[in-house]
């Protein structure tokens, strides 16, 4: 899915519809002076975009959360006040996006450009803050931090927040500028006994590291308010997937093509790859809820990059190659379409070391 010379970041990136408001996952080109985004039909992206987003006099809001069950969104608003919500599929993938669009949007201003990165690392904390005030935010019904329940290691934990989560609402908030600025106030509200770490991830940080280590700006790693530090295990809630499965490390993770088992159509689905145990679940990223539409162990499969000239067997459609096949133990066939040879590469060197 190349594009011609001038392209300066390209990827699939989720957008929220201008008349029907449901979300749409759309492959998006980024050019000095504008993006733009196009349809994939049967794993090909359509010759012609779909729409474009001109960046001059743009504004740029990261991390919007203006969407709770959405935390990873870009919100462009363009001179004409017309808003585009972007969803990333990480925090990483949506920080880099961010700073992309940015650096092209102010790309005819240098001295611009050099305080934004300056920004990016500045260390300026507000005077007289009260980490009190923060709390109190934080727990606000309607615009504190969301709690949400989550898993690690086979344990359930009720009312947590993860430390990237934190780390945008902060910012969101106006309490930092930056990323660094949000980790240090993190590590006051830890420090001062606000906040907690649970699970193995965040816990881990506290005992090991140094004390400007010990907060994780980390989307698996898991905090609570200290008042809350009871662990809730429940076996009665609906779990479409064994608790299990769900609760190993994140290895990778990321938007692909897959072909459907039935209908042999071709979806973007969102990947996440995890370890101990080792497992690749789906997820279909126009829906909110968090949960994966399928997934399967990767003890004793197969992995594999298909060639690119021609359509291999078992692959339907006019697909634009960068095709890869993972066979299970029980003999399902996954077809896998990355975005370059080289992410195809990545996702296979990730996958190999755990089947």
């Amino acid at each position: 899915m190349q594009e011609a010379a001038g392209v300066l970041k390209e990827g699939f990136l989720v957008k929220r519809g201008h008349i029907v408001r449901n979300w749409k996952v759309r492959w998006f080109v980024l050019l000095q002076d504008k993006l733009l985004y196009y349809k994939i039909e049967g794993g090909k992206k359509e010759p012609s975009p779909k729409g474009r987003i001109l960046l001059d006099g743009c504004t740029i809001t990261c991390p919007c959360l203006e969407y709770e069950n959405r935390p990873l969104l870009i919100k462009l608003k363009t001179k004409t006040n017309t808003d585009y919500f972007l969803e990333c599929c990480s925090r990483e993938e949506r920080d880099s996006w961010a700073l992309d669009i940015t650096g092209a949007i102010h790309a005819g201003h240098p001295v611009q450009v050099q305080e934004l990165h300056k920004m990016k690392n500045s260390f300026k904390l507000l005077e007289n803050i009260s980490l009190h005030h923060i709390v109190e935010r934080m727990c606000d019904n309607s615009t504190g931090i969301k709690l949400t329940r989550n898993l690690e290691q086979g344990n359930r934990y009720k009312e947590t927040f993860t430390g990237s989560a934190l780390v945008d609402w902060l910012i969101s908030n106006s309490f930092a500028v930056s990323r660094f600025e949000a980790v240090t106030l993190a590590s006051m509200l830890m420090e001062e006994n606000f906040i907690k770490p649970v699970g193995s991830r965040s816990t881990e940080a506290t005992r090991y590291s140094d004390l400007s280590e010990q907060f994780l700006d980390d989307s698996t790693a898991l905090y609570m308010f200290a008042e809350n530090s009871r662990k809730s295990i429940s076996s009665k809630e609906e779990i479409q997937f064994n608790i299990s499965e769900l609760s190993g490390t994140i290895v990778k993770q990321g938007f692909l093509v897959k072909q459907g088992h039935k209908r042999k159509n071709w979806k973007v689905r969102r990947f996440v790859l995890r370890a101990d145990p080792a497992f690749l679940h789906y997820y279909d990223p126009t829906k909110e809820e968090n949960r994966p539409v399928g997934g399967f162990s990767l003890r004793g499969c197969l992995v594999s990059a298909l060639e690119d000239n021609g359509v291999p067997a078992g692959v339907k459609g006019n697909v634009q190659g960068n095709l890869f096949k993972i066979i299970t133990k029980n003999d399902i066939h996954y077809y896998i379409q990355a975005s370059s040879k080289a992410e195809r590469t990545q996702w296979i060197e990730a996958i190999k070391p755990l089947t």
